[in-house]
């Protein structure tokens, strides 16, 4: 057994109690206090917003920028776009699932000016350099007035 010279005497000193018990009690509070403020490093899976809301978003800020092209006018957009969830397995054999970031399967643009050679590319670039999709996924078309 260890044997520290005058340890009876240390703890038999009351301030030396004291201290341990307040750093202890210190302790226990700080790790009440990040439990309850969300200092926790640890995030919980709650995905922000659906699928469906983010097509939307998207389809709708895409639409709104096109607009802006010069010939473009009146503009549609529709996307399709691919969600599926994973199954992670942990070293417990445990599964945990997780949402896989949406990807885009294919954009049609319906918009006036799309019987036009020179606005269709336009609208092609922009939607390619956008997504980061190839061209092959994108279709141009006159839009029905």
């Amino acid at each position: 057994m260890l044997k520290i010279p005058n340890f009876k005497k240390l703890v038999k000193d009351s301030r030396l109690k004291n201290i341990i018990i307040i750093i202890g009690a210190l302790g226990v509070l700080l790790i009440l206090i990040s439990s309850f403020s969300g200092l926790n490093t640890e995030r919980e899976d709650s995905p922000d917003y659906s699928v469906s809301q983010y097509k939307t978003e998207l389809q709708d800020s895409l639409s709104e920028m096109l607009t802006r092209i010069e010939g473009v006018g009146n503009v549609s957009v529709l996307l399709t776009i691919e969600n599926s969830v994973e199954g992670v397995y942990l070293e417990n054999n445990s599964t945990k699932t997780k949402e896989i970031e949406p990807v885009i399967r294919g954009v049609i643009v319906a918009c006036s000016g799309g019987d036009d050679s020179v606005v269709s590319a336009r609208v092609l670039d922009a939607v390619t350099k956008a997504l980061n999709i190839s061209s092959a996924k994108v279709s141009v078309t006159k839009l029905q007035e």
